[in-house]
Parts: C-alpha cells; structure tokens; sequence
C-alpha cells in the first residue's frame, strides 16, 4: 500500500481536523514556548467541548484526581472505578496517556472510563512530568514505575488485588508502560500484561530509521517534526529508557496495538518481533487507516472503538484469575 493509499483511508474528519491545527515551529521552540504551547493544547484536550472528538466518559466509571505521595515528589493521578460497588478487591491497571511533552490523564477519560467499568478494575493515570529542557525522558518513565510500585505496595489502600496488575499507555505513553514492565520484572513485582498503543519504543539516535518514517511518514496526528522533537527532548541518556534495546526476557505478555497511518508504526511491529524472539507471548493487531493517537479520537476515529474491545478482551483474559509470576504465561 502506498503513502498517498494509505492517507486516502483516514477519515475525512480526521485530515481536516489536522488542516485547521497550526503547527509550531518544532525545531526553533524556546522552553517558555513550549509552555505556551502545551498548556494551550492541555486545556483543550480537558475541555468539554472536546469530548465531541475525544469522547465521553462511561457512566459506570467514577473519576476523581489523587496525589501519590513519594519521599522527593508527589505525582497526581487520575482514578477511575466502577461505580458498580463490591468488596472484592478489584485488578488495577496503571495507565500513561500519550504526548511526552504535552499531555493529560483526561484526554483519555474515554477509553479509561470503560475499562474501568467493563473489566472491571481500578485504571490509574499517571500525569507525569512532561518532557522540557531539563527533564529528560528518563524523569516520565521514574514517574510511570514509582507509581505502579507505590500503589501495588500499598493495595489495600487502593482496593486493588496486587496478583492482578497490568500496564497500558500510548505513544510515549507506551514506552513508560514498556519499561514499568521491564522495570517490574526486575523488581519482582507481578505485572500480568502490559498494553501498548502507537508505543513508540525507540527514542534513540535510530528513532527515525524505520520504514514507516517515510513510508507513510507524517500521520495526520503526528507529524514528523513532533518526533524530531521529541527525541532532541529525551536527552543524552535516552537509550536507558529504551525499551525497544533493553532485555526483554520474561516481561509480561503483550498486546500491541499499531494504526498503519503513523511513521512510528515500525515501532511498535519491530517491538513486537523483539518480545517473540524473547519468548513472551504477543498480541499484534493492525488498524488499517487509523492515524496515531487513534484510541483517544474516538469521535473522529471508528476503529478506537475496536481497539478498545481488544484491549478489553485481552486484559478481561490476562487478569480474569490470580496468577503467580511464574503462571504469567
């Protein structure tokens, strides 16, 4: 399928959303810029208006800002639990929404909001800091893990079974997730799944060497530029944070969610060849004509809601029972 294809197959919607959007000057940005831009973009991503394009929130699903309190931080979350009250105990998902240096836990209430309601579980949503100069990547992924481990150590607090524990996150948001996994299993703390949407795994000096940079290049929601950016933002140390380079043996089965009309759609296929030839099982599903950032458009995007289903099915399945770490498979 050729670029200008495989552009013809997103939405009309979609492509005249990305027209009426002014893109910064990535490349010559200063960090009070940036600022700018991101609590602009913050601020119309949390809005009700959006919620035309990003969706609504389920009714089942109570939602409410926290604090995790840590020795040196404090990080907000946003909680999503079912509304449906029962004394069990419920699994929990830790979830990262996309953007790296621009972002919020509300763009994807929609999505989130299900999950909750359908598994059902407690999701929480990892505001973490946002990438500027002097916060490198590695400070999102810190938050993504503390997070993840803060809450499991402290279950009862949270109502959440610690057996039952899966991570998700999308774009950057997927790499976070990635390496909570990774990190969890060094820790030896159970992580039954881990979901990744877009994931962009690669932030190193090989992020844009992938086929999919050019072929179909700029998505509608993701512009080349943006990436260039965001790996000049990642910082000099970014291959520590690199799941897609790291040692993936024995890391919780993966579902991978990739939509074809993304440059880092290699990304995520590469990433998920990486995991088979460690031995974790995979599950990859391709959106044909679904740009990135696809599962939190679900107004504009049809195929967000399939992919929920298959996130929902998958961690419907992989958190169904308690499972020891060494059942995980």
């Amino acid at each position: 399928m050729n670029d200008a294809t495989r552009r013809a197959q997103v939405s009309y919607r979609v492509r005249l959303l990305h027209a009426l959007r002014k893109e910064p000057e990535w490349e010559s940005l200063t960090p009070a810029e940036l600022i700018t831009v991101r609590d602009a973009a913050n601020r119309t991503a949390s809005s009700r208006f959006s919620r035309v394009i990003t969706g609504f929130p389920d009714r089942g699903a109570a939602i409410t800002w926290q604090d995790v309190s840590l020795p040196d931080r404090v990080i907000p979350v946003r909680v999503y639990r079912p509304t449906r009250t029962t004394s069990a105990a419920l699994p929990l998902v830790v979830h990262i929404h996309g953007g790296a240096y621009v972002g919020t836990a509300t763009q994807c209430d929609w999505a989130n909001s299900r999950l909750a309601a359908r598994l059902p579980a407690v999701v929480v949503s990892v505001e973490h800091r946002l990438l500027a100069p002097g916060t490198p990547l590695a400070a999102a992924v810190d938050d993504g893990w503390d997070v993840l481990r803060h809450v499991v150590t402290e279950a009862a607090d949270w109502g959440i079974d610690p057996a039952r524990v899966a991570v998700a996150g999308e774009s950057c948001g997927g790499l976070i997730a990635a390496m909570a996994a990774i990190r969890a299993r060094d820790a030896d703390l159970p992580v039954q799944a881990q979901v990744l949407v877009n994931p962009a795994v690669d932030p190193t000096a090989t992020m844009l060497d992938y086929p999919s940079m050019t072929d179909p290049g700029d998505s509608p929601m993701l512009p080349v530029a943006r990436l260039r950016f965001f790996q000049r933002l990642a910082g000099a140390d970014a291959g520590a944070v690199s799941p897609i380079h790291a040692d993936l043996h024995d890391v919780a089965p993966a579902l991978i969610l990739v939509p074809t009309v993304d440059p880092i759609a290699d990304h995520g296929r590469r990433y998920a060849e990486r995991l088979r030839e460690s031995g974790t099982p995979v599950r990859l599903f391709e959106h044909p004509g679904a740009p990135h950032a696809f599962i939190a458009l679900p107004g504009l995007v049809p195929q967000a809601k399939t992919a929920l289903t298959q996130v929902t099915e998958f961690l419907s399945d992989r958190l169904a029972a308690r499972r020891s770490p060494r059942q995980r498979r």
